[in-house]
């Protein structure tokens, strides 16, 4: 599929200007005191500036506008982070709109492009206001020479803004010295977890995750080349609890005390990376979705004819001994191929919910009942532990007893001969917002920890018979309830799975 950018571009302008207006005066008293005017004029030119880098690869009108918007937002007193945050909006309207027209591949390469234009607009921006406003302190203290008392405090003010500009942007601002931090901002600290102290004197790369820490030193040393441009790029933080966080980085060359420093502007990208895994796993499935439908259909027709005429057959009172035997193995092999595609076919299907009032003690007693016989060929006892006098909730009956009886069928399937299962129900108050909790519990083998983040995962299963749709459809009904779903081993050994429901409303 072709995907013109600049046609792309075009198409949606005017709707992008309009809802990057409507966000901005929804953002705050500096945006939405201005008037509609005058944002009109200053989103439209920001606008064009975007396209111009992005489609076209030129830096002019950003530079321009740059120039111009400096210079209006330090007349009218607007902070540096509020019109970070105002170019930031043109990233957080194009996405979703890309993400419907493009492919995987187109979609990363114009993500690449729009993150580079931001990062270029922003240190930009930054390095411009900070460059204005020292000249805005230097011609004040010529006009205040005669006057050192009121120089000094005027110089004293200036600076006391300059950093309080620093340190209210949300991205972590910081200078490098051979090799050594010797500035961070607040913000850098606080999404390293160090306090400022513990920052300063350090060298930068014990801030940078191990796998990434040798293509950081050596980006870092090519840095110092003649005529290196701002870089931008991506790598994982390293925080003082030795967790990593996806991060990008914009640094640049510059003077800062009168020593050739790096200075670095870095933004935690979390959130973005879980959308373009969200992102990724949607176009995923969908296509998985296609294609199990077409297969289930596909196989069932011919399937239903195998079965009824080997039960016809099995009517035969000629048929016996072995053959009689062959012809049982052969329906019962049969009927399980028919619910592997109802799985399938369920899996398929996205989930749509009839709710009503559900009491989740009755619910688990029905599913009990209906598995007593599993319980009992491997001799497992059922250890119920209810809570009294649990509320009724709006939920989908039939889908939760799904998802409740997957959950005991893999419990039994973990389980040894002769042991024990606990289901529990509980109702927790101690949150904003109370919810029910299901937790089953089996003492089997528990699950591996290389296999914990897999196991929800469409198709993937340890057993030697199934589909590994049992643990997803779960997943899937329990959050189309806007439920959550988790799991852990217990100690000493075995593994717990646990439901979280939302208690929207009681019934008496």
């Amino acid at each position: 599929m072709n995907f013109d950018l600049e046609e792309f571009h075009n198409r949606y302008r005017s709707r992008i200007i309009e809802e990057w207006i409507s966000r901005l005066q929804a953002s705050g008293e500096e945006y939405a005191q201005r008037p509609y005017e005058e944002l009109y004029q200053t989103i439209s030119e920001a606008f064009d500036a975007d396209y111009y880098y992005i489609v076209h690869n030129d830096y002019g009108p950003i530079n321009i506008f740059i120039n111009k918007i400096t210079k209006i937002r330090l007349e009218t007193g607007f902070l540096l982070s509020a019109v970070q945050n105002a170019f930031e909006q043109y990233r957080i309207i194009v996405l979703p709109l890309l993400a419907q027209e493009t492919t995987t591949d187109q979609y990363y390469q114009v993500i690449e492009k729009i993150n580079d234009c931001l990062a270029y607009t922003i240190y930009r921006f930054s390095d411009h206001f900070q460059n204005m406003h020292e000249k805005q302190i230097l011609a004040q203290n010529q006009r205040l020479e005669g006057e050192v008392k009121a120089r000094t405090a005027e110089l004293r003010e200036s600076e006391l803004k300059y950093r309080t500009l620093v340190e209210e942007i949300t991205d972590g601002y910081f200078v490098i010295q051979k090799k050594i931090i010797v500035f961070a901002n607040q913000a850098f600290c606080n999404m390293h977890g160090y306090s400022l102290d513990e920052v300063i004197g350090k060298k930068y790369y014990e801030f940078v995750g191990p796998e990434d820490r040798e293509k950081i030193i050596v980006m870092h040393n090519k840095s110092f080349e003649k005529d290196s441009p701002p870089k931008s790029f991506e790598y994982m933080r390293l925080t003082k609890r030795n967790e990593q966080y996806p991060t990008e980085i914009l640094a640049k060359l510059t003077i800062y005390e009168n020593k050739l420093s790096s200075i670095g502007i870095c933004r935690d990208i979390t959130e973005r990376v879980k959308m373009e895994q969200r992102v990724r796993e949607a176009e995923r499935m969908a296509y998985i979705g296609q294609i199990t439908t077409s297969l289930s259909h596909e196989i069932r027709n011919p399937l239903s004819a195998i079965k009824m005429n080997l039960q016809v057959l099995n009517k035969n009172i000629s048929i016996e001994g072995n053959d009689q035997k062959r012809l049982k193995i052969s329906v019962k092999a049969v009927i399980q191929l028919e619910n592997i595609l109802k799985e399938l076919l369920d899996f398929a299907k996205p989930v749509q919910l009839k709710c009503d009032q559900v009491n989740l003690n009755h619910l688990v007693s029905s599913c009990s009942e209906f598995l007593d016989m599993k319980f009992k060929e491997k001799k497992i006892n059922l250890i119920k532990e209810m809570a009294e006098n649990l509320p009724y909730i709006q939920a989908d009956k039939n889908k939760l007893e799904q998802a409740l009886s997957n959950l005991l069928l893999n419990a039994i399937d973990a389980s040894y001969f002769d042991s024990n299962i606990i289901i529990k129900t509980r109702l927790n108050q101690n949150e904003n917002f109370p919810k029910i909790k299901v937790e089953v519990q089996d003492f089997g083998h528990g699950i591996c920890e290389d296999q914990r983040q897999d196991i929800f995962r469409p198709f993937f299963t340890t057993k030697n018979k199934g589909t590994g749709l049992g643990l997803s459809n779960v997943k899937r009904i329990v959050e189309a309830h806007n439920g959550q779903l988790s799991v852990h081993n217990t100690h000493p050994h075995g593994a717990s799975f646990i439901i979280y429901l939302p208690l929207e409303k009681k019934y008496g």
